[in-house]
């Protein structure tokens, strides 16, 4: 248990937070009852119980599906299924597992095709103002990696995908976008624990190259070089899942 390490003590490389595992039981549970956004949870008591897990876990898994926007807690009611905030998506999305690497791969498949799409025709429609907030965000990626701060990258990196979408002029880019990122942010603090699925500097350089050639409207290339950083961002977060799939077999 993590709370009985000896302050200081690294994990080994296998170890898991309960909190995180229990995130993963309680959607599992909730698409295995097929309970709709909306629906109303059981008590933590109950839920801990139904899962073989302790109170406290649950309640901390419960704080980070909150965070994610997977749960509601409403003080005085319950906890309920949240509703999804992308209607296109809903049914999609709400039965999202984030350490299932099926599904991880669909999600990749299809950030893959809107990305690409929505950073050639950045490059055709950007305007001015559009491409320095591009570089900018590319910089800020580059300032993140270079001090090894995760927290400020992921942050940075959000930024840059954002403003890259946007910048497609197009609602549906861009909503896509958005989604897909908050969608994926599941899959880092859920099923990768918040920790780097790949370096950090290599995906600053492809953000640098992405927005050069936004910069310079070059749709084709940049269509290129976002594939290729979408297409390594997925081999690297297949690997770490199925990392953790194979210690998780192992312990």
């Amino acid at each position: 248990m993590a709370d009985t390490d000896p302050p200081g003590a690294e994990p080994p490389a296998s170890y898991r937070p309960g909190y995180e595992v229990a995130a993963e039981r309680i959607l599992e549970y909730i698409v295995r009852e097929q309970l709709a956004p909306g629906s109303r949870l059981p008590t933590e008591k109950d839920l801990a119980d139904a899962l073989g897990l302790s109170r406290t876990v649950v309640r901390e898994a419960v704080k980070v599906l909150s965070a994610v926007g997977r749960l509601s807690v409403q003080k005085g009611r319950g906890m309920f299924v949240a509703e999804p905030r992308d209607g296109l998506f809903q049914d999609a999305f709400a039965q999202f597992l984030p350490a299932d690497l099926r599904q991880v791969d669909e999600l990749l498949e299809f950030r893959h095709q809107v990305e690409t799409t929505a950073a050639g025709l950045a490059a055709q429609r950007a305007t001015p103002t559009q491409v320095k907030a591009i570089r900018q965000a590319a910089a800020m990626t580059a300032q993140a990696a270079q001090d090894g701060v995760l927290r400020d990258f992921i942050t940075a990196d959000n930024a840059f995908h954002d403003c890259v979408g946007k910048a497609s002029a197009n609602m549906f880019f861009s909503g896509a976008v958005n989604a897909i990122r908050r969608v994926q942010q599941q899959v880092a603090t859920i099923g990768l624990a918040d920790n780097p699925a790949g370096s950090l500097d290599v995906a600053a350089e492809q953000h640098t190259a992405i927005a050069e050639a936004i910069a310079g409207g070059e749709d084709r290339l940049a269509e290129r070089l976002m594939a290729e950083h979408i297409d390594q961002t997925a081999r690297q977060f297949q690997t770490a899942i199925q990392r953790r799939l194979v210690d998780d077999g192992a312990g």
